[in-house]
């Protein structure tokens, strides 16, 4: 059954679900825009919402970026059958897109006083708030969000790589246990041969 990704030529919030399709071996069409000569009225409008990113399998649709990542999780077997794992592994997903939600309003702040105040409350308090957290919840876990590799783990690297990029920074060289679990995730079969063919992201 043809799978199709469609976003941009960044990492952004679609680079874990890339991750998560190649770890899988799954065959899949990576469609790719231009965020600087978007929007395209063309694709636009034929989005469900109006917004990347859109997997589509066979004839069927699917927006929103973690809806996309949890589905490919399950084809790829990184979802717990457990109802209670799955709650607390969504709850952790929860709270690293609460992350991202302050790095997008950064990355849509136009002007540029507020823009640098937004970025110094991120940078001086939203990091250590969040990444404090997961590092704990890493180290008492065995390096995994769910104590083994699980979606949530390629989520917080994907998110990581998209927050250095808008930010500048490199948000895990601070905490041990994110940094290792870059690495990992980097390494896996599938997913180090992409990010070695894939050309750098810049903005």
């Amino acid at each position: 059954m043809a799978q199709k990704l469609h976003y941009f030529d960044l990492n952004g919030i679609a680079e874990s679900i890339r991750y998560l399709l190649y770890y899988g071996g799954q065959k899949f069409e990576d469609v790719r825009y231009d965020i600087k000569t978007w929007p395209d009225k063309r694709v636009k409008d034929l989005l469900p919402f109006g917004q990347l990113p859109l997997y589509e399998e066979g004839g069927s649709k699917l927006h929103q970026s973690l809806a996309i990542a949890r589905y490919v999780a399950y084809k790829v077997n990184l979802l717990p059958n457990d109802p209670w794992e799955q709650a607390v592994l969504d709850s952790f997903v929860l709270s690293i897109y609460d992350f991202w939600a302050k790095v997008v309003s950064f990355i849509k702040e136009e002007d540029p006083t507020r823009k640098a105040a937004i970025k110094k409350e991120i940078l001086e308090e939203s990091v250590d708030f969040f990444f404090t957290r997961f590092e704990k919840q890493l180290k008492e876990n065995k390096g995994y969000f769910g104590g083994k590799l699980s979606w949530v783990d390629f989520v917080l690297v994907g998110i990581v790589e998209a927050a250095n990029l808008f930010l500048g920074v490199n948000i895990e060289k601070k905490y041990p246990a994110v940094e290792v679990l870059t690495k990992k995730i980097l390494a896996l079969p599938g997913v180090k041969e992409y990010v070695a063919a894939r050309k750098p992201y810049a903005l």
